[in-house]
């Protein structure tokens, strides 16, 4: 069956779904939504109404980033939670899988390395008011159970995607490597985590978070490295040739405050931001070999050496001030 068929065969299915939703009134076409980060996304009008829909690619099984069903569980765990979410409106589990969620009008940009006019004292409401979110997502329950990876899986999970760098663009790797697999700090009692909590996975009406999205990988985990993941997005300086300075962002200090909301800091947390940096910089390292590779074409990745060398050498300062 051909690609065109394909998706014309998954419009009928969306449509005959959203028609027992709107009867009577015009549905539009299945158009690709651009900047998905797995399966397919398209976005489709009915009546007044637009929503998103995610499917499993043909002939793909739905499996890790391509489990579009299991998006769509914890996207309805999480309905009516203090964690604004998309609505899901419509699940079909016949294959290739797809479910469709109400399409949530908002702006998701990241301060330090998006372009944008946003006044600075918006971005940085926006970041505390994401610190809040996070702490109320920690706290969620429910969602099918997944076996935690702990620090110690974590650390091999990102030795991993770091080696298969060449060496060259990796600079001091294997010494921070060796370094956290040295200081391993004990598991916490795991909860709710998106797996890449930023601004620019939320949607904000003006100061307000309308939505998190991009729950590709969501787990139960240890908090801590969404926390650590979050704050690296502060402060521009920790992203060299990419970031853009954005006068009174909160820092990672203030962030870390506002989420901890009067709770005592974690335990051996500096593990935690020292992995996230080491972390960002194997998967820039990867995409960076990739498009080096020919397998994903894109010059803009040539920037990214600078703020791999970045990432690696301040997560080793981080854990060398613990020492």
């Amino acid at each position: 069956m051909s690609t065109t068929t394909e998706t014309d065969e998954l419009a009928r299915r969306v449509r005959g779904r959203l028609a027992e939703r709107h009867p009577g009134e015009a549905l539009g076409d299945l158009r690709t939504l651009p900047g998905g980060h797995s399966g397919l996304t398209y976005s489709i009008a009915a009546g007044p109404d637009s929503y998103v829909v995610k499917a499993v690619p043909p002939g793909q099984r739905a499996v890790g980033r391509d489990d579009v069903l299991r998006q769509a569980r914890i996207l309805r765990t999480l309905a009516g939670s203090p964690v604004p979410v998309p609505a899901v409106v419509a699940v079909d589990e016949a294959e290739p899988a797809w479910f469709a969620m109400e399409f949530v009008d908002g702006e998701a940009i990241e301060p330090v390395l998006d372009e944008h006019g946003l006044d600075p004292a918006l971005c940085r409401r926006r970041m505390l008011a994401l610190a809040d979110v996070l702490r109320d997502l920690h706290r969620q329950t429910g969602g099918e159970t997944t076996e935690p990876l702990g620090p110690a899986g974590e650390l091999e999970r990102w030795s991993r995607t770091m080696r298969a760098v060449p060496p060259e663009l990796r600079p001091g790797a294997e010494d921070i490597l060796a370094a956290l697999a040295a200081h391993l700090p004990d598991s916490t009692p795991p909860v709710l985590t998106h797996g890449d909590f930023r601004l620019g996975n939320a949607l904000f009406r003006g100061e307000r978070p309308a939505a998190v999205v991009d729950w590709e990988i969501w787990a139960h985990g240890d908090p801590r490295i969404d926390l650590a993941w979050f704050l690296l997005f502060a402060d521009h300086r920790n992203f060299p040739r990419l970031g853009r300075a954005v006068p009174g962002l909160p820092t990672e200090e203030e962030l870390l405050t506002a989420y901890l909301d009067g709770r005592p800091e974690p335990p051996a947390f500096d593990w935690f931001r020292a992995l996230a940096r080491t972390k960002m910089a194997a998967i820039m390292g990867h995409n960076l070999r990739r498009h080096r590779e020919g397998k994903h074409h894109d010059p803009d990745q040539e920037r990214l050496p600078p703020t791999i060398a970045a990432m690696i050498r301040t997560a080793r300062d981080i854990l060398d001030r613990r020492s």
